[in-house]
């Protein structure tokens, strides 16, 4: 049985998108993705592409005749927060056009290493999958952003599925601010899920550690390399999240697992990020003619808002202490 996955980027953000996309269908290679192109130029680059696979939305399509949405957008939030309004509307969206049984929302900073139907066989016949950050112990001060990462979310189209769907829609639409809201236990689209396992029936709560390992938690985790296969505490790596992964160059990058305590380690340089990085550069390569504005900053899906001049200098500590991390990657030309 096939799949359907929904995501959404801007043309600036297409190679990591479609290496997202590249990935996973390389592990299902039935599986159907549906673009919510945030732009025109998206779209176009998109359509000229032809992807397999790959289902196109213009963003006019999502906002067409919703009030609701519309008043979000007009209502003073910042662009990136409207996106993060965007993603329980897509997964609705989908829902509602595919008929899907099934509609799994994808961050486009993902990159999937092994077919991901162990996501599906735990969620089973349960209405709604959320998975956890899994923050290290250390690391708990976090969970202020919400408990789950809302890098795959997935909704049954029953119920229970459609009922949690539109409350986190509702919530979303209602306040979708890139502050944290302490006496509301609020932050962005995300901290919502946080109630969803008590308001709703049928959650999963995933516990497969091989699926959505990031640099917030990869440091509990045991990782080891069996012939091709990455385990994470015995289990096949399904996907890795790449979360705050900054360009410094044409080919060097810098990782932020120093900013959780995440020593980067040779088994990760080599099957992690640099099988993720020689992708997202022959994609960049091979689409650069179809992006208007060349020089794509990489940076995180969910990069929540704009540098401020301020920060300039907290910006250079921040890359000198990567560096002292080993944090920095370089992708040699021949690869």
């Amino acid at each position: 049985m096939s799949h359907i996955y929904c995501c959404y980027f801007d043309h600036r953000y297409l190679p990591r998108g479609l290496t997202m996309i590249r990935s996973l269908r390389r592990v299902e290679r039935d599986a159907e993705v549906w673009v919510l192109c945030l732009n025109d130029a998206a779209y176009k680059a998109l359509a000229a592409l032809n992807e397999p696979g790959v289902r196109l939305v213009a963003l006019s399509e999502i906002e067409a005749g919703d009030e609701a949405l519309s008043g979000a957008k007009s209502d003073g939030r910042s662009l990136v927060e409207y996106y993060f309004t965007l993603t329980p509307s897509l997964i609705r969206f989908v829902m509602t056009h595919s008929g899907a049984d099934i509609v799994s929302y994808l961050d486009g900073d993902l990159y999937f290493f092994a077919n991901p139907r162990p996501i599906y066989d735990e969620m089973a016949d349960q209405s709604v999958l959320l998975i956890p950050h899994g923050f290290v112990p250390a690391l708990r001060k976090l969970e202020r952003f919400g408990r789950y990462n809302v890098g795959w979310v997935s909704f049954r189209n029953d119920s229970s599925g459609k009922a949690c769907l539109e409350w986190w829609r509702d919530r979303s639409i209602e306040w979708c601010s890139d502050v944290v809201d302490e006496v509301g236990g609020r932050y962005c689209e995300q901290r919502y899920l946080d109630r969803v396992p008590e308001k709703f029936s049928g959650v999963q709560v995933l516990t497969n550690l091989g699926a959505n390992l990031a640099p917030w938690n990869v440091a509990g985790r045991r990782l080891e390399v069996r012939g091709d296969r990455v385990l994470v505490d015995g289990a096949p790596l399904l996907f890795f999240h790449f979360h705050g992964l900054k360009r410094l160059g044409p080919r060097r990058f810098c990782a932020i697992h120093w900013e959780y305590r995440a020593p980067m380690t040779r088994l990760m340089r080599d099957h992690l990020y640099n099988p993720y990085l020689i992708d997202f550069l022959a994609v960049e390569q091979a689409t650069k003619h179809l992006i208007s504005e060349p020089g794509e900053v990489l940076r995180s899906a969910h990069l929540r808002r704009e540098r401020r001049p301020a920060e300039g200098l907290r910006a250079l500590v921040r890359s000198l202490r990567a560096r002292r991390a080993g944090c920095v990657l370089s992708v040699p030309a021949e690869s």
